[in-house]
């Protein structure tokens, strides 16, 4: 696992203050020697010996303990193995050195070599298509055809003095004609070769939105003000929340809610259900479950009601750059907003810290899904007043990621799978049933994971069954915090399961599930 430059960034800041290594630790109460190991990333440190370090040399901690710093190490980390790189010493292990003591540099490399993975993907697109010689064959001799015949009609109408009124109509109509033809091939042609000239992007639209989630630590602090202030005005504190968002629905943006008929399949944009904006009418499939139907109303109420907060959200990111990546964010937003409508931050924090983070309880209580309920755990982030940092990670069976949200300690892996003896895809052998497992990586940090899986809701026994995980996990100092905790002996070493990010980034040499050799070493 990545470790954070946090050693040399505390050295940089601290000659650039003018102060020695001695002074620097009488000041911390802590012997020169540690803070030399600490100087020289030789000592993991945090809590609030990194407080007072901190505050000693006037940074804030997120500046020294920051998550793009260890995306970043791991990025530079896994370029290290491509063959384009090969022939050059680089080694994973200076990877930290470089974010920590040039970290413009760093990012600068980890910029170049996106592009040049972009110029590549591009230059094999065009490849592809140039070397499709049968459309490209096929248009040529169709284009010199409408020439020949263009330029053989248009002689014979320069040759010829006189010329009966019917045979010049004829000849002009086939100048009209093979100049269409002629137009249509070459607009074809075009378009053809126009494909070829779009930018193939390395960084992908759902890696912009990762990028942009991240960098808010999955909180969003204007979002949750505008969900708070639609709570208030829709009423939503009286009665029962889903008859208030129907009713609030049908009040103020003249919406209606319908079932559909029995066994109509819908294919609506948002999730289970369709709108119809013409009709302004929200058909919610029978099947769907009392969770499902007050989700899908409140990410419609959310859409139509805060559109421009969502908008102006995503108009202030830097890391949005495409129209697809804009698209996809405002997506992931009106998702937040819904979550933060159901089950709102002041509330459900006092209720997670009452119930010690039990998640089933919570997901009973706001009638909302493990999933739903797991995401607004980990985005209770507020500073001052946040609750336990939760990573998050849901997945399909076959491990795609759908959704992640990392620690600074515990990055989830963006591509691939992450490590198979994660207690996420051990859920999808018991669906229903939380699973939990005190996690001990190669560097010895300890984490507690806990997953389930859920059935997505389906309409009958003809259609497929969907399965899909979530999984929180936190530091194991705050597991004690949880019920998941209870019957578990935190400080067992032999209890703990050896686990890493991915077998490219993990070091343990005894493990049976190994699937590729490890490009990091203890």
């Amino acid at each position: 696992m990545a470790r954070a430059p946090i050693g040399l960034k505390i050295k940089k800041r601290r000659k650039e203050l003018g102060v020695t290594q001695a002074q620097l630790a009488q000041q911390l109460e802590i012997s020169a020697s540690y803070l030399n190991l600490i100087e020289n990333n030789k000592r993991a440190i945090g809590g609030t010996l990194l407080q007072r370090i901190s505050a000693e040399l006037g940074l804030e901690t997120g500046a020294l303990d920051g998550e793009s710093d260890r995306r970043l190490i791991l990025e530079l980390q896994e370029l290290t193995v491509d063959p384009l790189f090969q022939k050059v010493d680089l080694t994973h292990k200076t990877a930290p050195n470089l974010v920590g003591q040039h970290p413009r540099w760093a990012r600068a490399l980890k910029t170049l070599y996106r592009a040049y993975l972009d110029q590549a993907q591009t230059i094999k697109a065009l490849s592809e298509k140039l070397n499709y010689a049968p459309y490209v064959d096929e248009a040529v001799f169709r284009m010199l055809t409408n020439a020949a015949a263009i330029r053989s009609s248009s002689e014979i109408l320069g040759q010829s003095g006189e010329i009966e009124e019917d045979e010049k109509k004829r000849f002009l109509a086939i100048l009209s004609e093979e100049s269409q033809k002629l137009a249509n091939v070459a607009e074809g042609l075009s378009g053809f070769m126009d494909n070829t000239k779009f930018q193939t992007r390395s960084l992908t639209p759902s890696e912009e939105v990762d990028d942009f989630i991240l960098e808010h630590h999955g909180y969003f602090e204007q979002l949750e003000q505008a969900a708070q202030s639609l709570f208030c005005e829709a009423g939503l504190e009286t009665g029962a929340s889903d008859v208030r968002i129907q009713d609030f629905l049908a009040q103020k943006f003249d919406v209606q809610v319908q079932f559909a008929p029995e066994g109509r399949k819908l294919q609506g944009g948002l999730h289970q259900c369709s709108y119809n904006q013409m009709t302004r009418i929200l058909e919610v499939p029978t099947y769907a479950s009392a969770h499902t139907r007050r989700y899908e109303m409140a990410c419609l109420l959310v859409e139509l009601a805060l559109s421009d907060v969502i908008s102006a959200e995503i108009k202030k990111s830097d890391l949005l750059i495409s129209p697809a990546a804009q698209e996809l964010a405002a997506s992931e937003l009106i998702d937040y907003l819904a979550r933060a409508l159901l089950m709102p931050y002041d509330a459900f924090l006092e209720d997670a810290l009452r119930e010690r983070y039990d998640v089933d309880v919570l997901s009973r209580k706001y009638t909302a899904s493990f999933q739903l309920a797991a995401s607004r755990l980990a985005s209770l982030r507020r500073p001052g007043n946040e609750g336990i940092p939760f990573a998050l990670m849901h997945t399909n069976p076959a491990g795609h990621v759908l959704k992640r949200l990392t620690l600074s300690r515990l990055p989830i892996p963006r591509h691939g799978n992450a490590c198979p003896i994660w207690d996420i895809y051990t859920s999808f052998q018991t669906p229903g049933r939380i699973v939990r497992q005190l996690a001990l990586f190669p560097n010895n940090e300890h984490f507690l994971f806990f997953a389930k899986a859920e059935t997505i809701e389906h309409m009958g026994f003809s259609q497929p069954r969907v399965l899909k995980a979530t999984m929180l996990a936190c530091e194991a100092h705050y597991a004690e915090q949880t019920v998941y905790a209870d019957g578990l002996d935190m400080g067992a070493e032999r209890l703990a399961t050896k686990v890493g990010l991915n077998c490219r980034l993990c070091s343990w040499t005894d493990c049976a599930h190994r699937e590729e050799d490890p490009i990091l070493s203890q």
